[in-house]
Parts: structure tokens; sequence; C-alpha cells
């Protein structure tokens, strides 16, 4: 079994999500959260969520790909 690789995020895109949740909370709950709520959250979508949206990221690459390779064969004379 493969060892699942730890998304890391840089401090830029970290602070930016967590804005991003704290807008969200903010326009659709109408909530207010600090930082440290807002981190916790990013947290939880990263450690619990995120590998979902990867590997339907690969899957989707895959598709593309196999779609564009059946494309080419049909080129042959």
């Amino acid at each position: 079994m493969r060892k699942e690789k730890k998304i890391t995020l840089s401090k830029e895109s970290r602070d930016s999500m967590i804005s991003s949740i704290q807008e969200f909370f903010h326009n659709e709950r109408d909530e207010e959260i600090g930082n440290l709520a807002a981190s916790a959250v990013l947290d939880f979508i990263v450690e619990e969520l995120s590998s979902e949206f990867y590997n339907q990221g690969i899957n989707d690459a895959y598709r593309y790909i196999s779609e564009r390779t059946e494309d080419m064969l049909g080129l042959q004379k």
C-alpha cells in the first residue's frame, strides 16, 4: 500500500484560503470566525477531503489523455 503524501501549502496560499473561508462564513452564514477557527476548517479539508479532489483530478486527466490518444490513433494511415 502506498503511503499518502501530505499536502503542503505555501504561507501565501494558506493565508488566502483562510481568508476565503472567513469570507464564506461571513457571506453565507452571517458568522464571523477568526483565523484559528478558519485554520481548523482548512486543516480538516486538507486532511480529510483533499485526496478525493486530487483523485478526481487524476481521473479527469487520465480520461482527457485517453480521449486524445484515441483521436491520434484515428489519424493512422
